[in-house]
């Protein structure tokens, strides 16, 4: 799982047109460097994705690296800045647990409702919340939404 703060908290993604950009950047940069994603949640200031890395995939700091590059460059120029630094630093935990990578499944899933946003984390469509809703098996589904979220340890001090 992997979360990332923009620099000072700062909302750079101040408009759905700069979270379409930064999600179809993640998506572009998983599949360019051999990541699947599983579950995702952009905000203004911050984003959220678990992610298995086979083998033979690119590290992590390769995929952000590129992620956080394209996603600086473009945000900057649709601000008519240059130079500024968007994205500060990302945290990461290699979930080695099940019951761990459930909780954190539904965790990212149901993150605009933490913040607020919504009531229900399908009507946020920079979340996976949907997609997981109607690609899953729906035992795997109801499993993922049955883990409890509030004892998990994410840095998510963005509001």
């Amino acid at each position: 799982m992997v979360t990332t703060g923009t620099y000072g908290k700062r909302r750079y993604l101040d408009c759905e047109s700069k979270l379409d950009l930064h999600l179809r950047l993640i998506f572009e940069c998983a599949l360019e460097f051999g990541w699947n994603l599983e579950a995702w949640a952009v905000f203004s200031n911050h984003y959220h994705f678990v992610a298995h890395k086979p083998e033979e995939a690119a590290d992590l700091e390769t995929f952000l690296g590129k992620l956080h590059s394209c996603s600086s460059r473009e945000i900057n120029r649709l601000d008519s800045v240059t130079g500024r630094k968007v994205w500060y630093r990302y945290y990461d935990t290699h979930l080695t647990f099940e019951k761990s990578y459930l909780a954190r499944l539904n965790y990212v899933h149901t993150n605009p409702v933490k913040h607020g946003l919504v009531t229900n984390p399908r009507a946020y469509r920079w979340c996976s919340a949907d997609w997981f809703f109607l690609q899953a098996d729906r035992p795997f589904y109801e499993t993922v939404c049955s883990f409890k979220t509030d004892q998990v340890n994410v840095v998510d001090d963005f509001d």
